[in-house]
């Protein structure tokens, strides 16, 4: 093979090489351009995360307990570990699909600031008012696979920090995204599946005994004032719609 014929050969490979390149940077500034509204909710839950883990670290003298006598009634229920776990599935899914399919940049930015003022909240109560629930049972009346995961939620999950329920706040917010999101006003099956599994994440709280119907009750609402608060801002007159 001759010298001229190698370099041949080395240029070719350097400008294809350059090639998938320019390629490659394409096609992620069209993501970015696309999906870079993804970021705001992105950084706002880093923001969350930070917030939360330096609360449960903070190691407060005295927490407020959290209790009513309505709590007393309710018995506990393991079954119900499963819509409690399928929560941080359905906020997955949810948020997704407002991200990557949702049409209206409106509904989208209104379902971010809804989540974010709520959490908000949340960060700032549990900051100048520390609390915490002693609701869960010292031992199980029964044992099988459901109480072995409600006991790996106990371990991993600790009782401070409940008011008011985040679990509750955020299942109403991304329903209440879901149900009046003008793409999904023909699909009743997935805002009735949505409903249901509403409804069964905020009962499983306190069927767990993670919540007292105190926070539960606190998450409902201040989730109804929130999300009327941010309905007034998003007017319906004022939304917009982006093609992918």
């Amino acid at each position: 093979m001759t010298l001229a014929l190698k370099r041949a050969i080395y240029y070719g490979k350097d400008e294809q090489i350059q090639k998938h390149g320019r390629s490659y940077v394409k096609v992620i500034r069209k993501f970015w351009d696309t999906y870079s509204h993804g970021a705001w909710i992105a950084a706002y839950m880093a923001f969350y995360m930070l917030g939360f883990f330096i609360l449960e670290h903070a190691g407060h003298r005295h927490y407020h307990v959290i209790h009513s006598v309505v709590d007393d009634l309710i018995p506990f229920n393991e079954y119900f570990i499963i819509p409690y776990d399928l929560w941080f599935l359905y906020m997955v899914i949810g948020i997704c699909w407002f991200i990557f399919f949702c049409r209206s940049k409106t509904e989208y930015y209104k379902l971010v600031c809804v989540l974010s003022i709520g959490m908000t909240i949340f960060l700032i109560v549990s900051c100048v008012y520390p609390n915490c629930q002693d609701l869960r049972p010292q031992e199980f009346a029964r044992q099988n696979m459901f109480t072995d995961m409600v006991a790996a939620l106990y371990k991993t999950d600790t009782p401070t920090n409940i008011l008011p329920s985040i679990h509750v706040y955020n299942s109403l917010a991304l329903f209440y995204g879901l149900n009046s999101s003008s793409q999904l006003r023909q699909r009743r099956a997935v805002r009735a599946g949505a409903l249901i599994l509403t409804v069964l994440i905020v009962l499983s709280t306190m069927f767990l005994k993670q919540h007292s119907v105190v926070d539960v009750s606190m998450g409902i609402l201040t989730s109804f004032a929130v999300q009327m608060f941010c309905d007034r801002v998003f007017a319906p007159e004022t939304s917009t719609v982006y093609s992918k």
